[in-house]
């Protein structure tokens, strides 16, 4: 099992809008910041071709958190979910699909 999606906390995506994000680049390099874009365009694809969920485990200044959704859309900054809520790309440790 993979160690950082156990050590994430479960967050409610309505709860995402009270969260906090700071500027800073949650990946180390180059390849896996090129591999979130790509699992990011795959999961708004995903979601809006086949309602498809994935878990996004993603970083705000407190934890290590994940959610279970379905990605509507991607912006320049932003991976955007239902109801507008939104999670900074730059926080996005990884996307998980099922």
């Amino acid at each position: 099992m993979n160690k950082m999606a156990v050590n994430s906390s479960i967050t409610e995506k309505e709860f995402i809008k009270n969260l906090s994000f700071p500027n800073n680049e949650v990946l180390k390099n180059d390849i896996a910041i090129n591999n979130r874009e790509s699992n990011i365009e795959r999961a708004v694809h995903l979601g809006n071709i086949e309602k498809h969920k994935v878990k996004i485990i993603f970083e705000d200044d407190k934890n290590l958190r994940k959610v279970h959704t379905t990605v509507w859309a991607v912006g320049d900054k932003n991976v955007i979910l239902n109801k507008g809520v939104l999670i900074p790309i730059h926080r996005v440790h990884q996307i998980k699909f099922y």
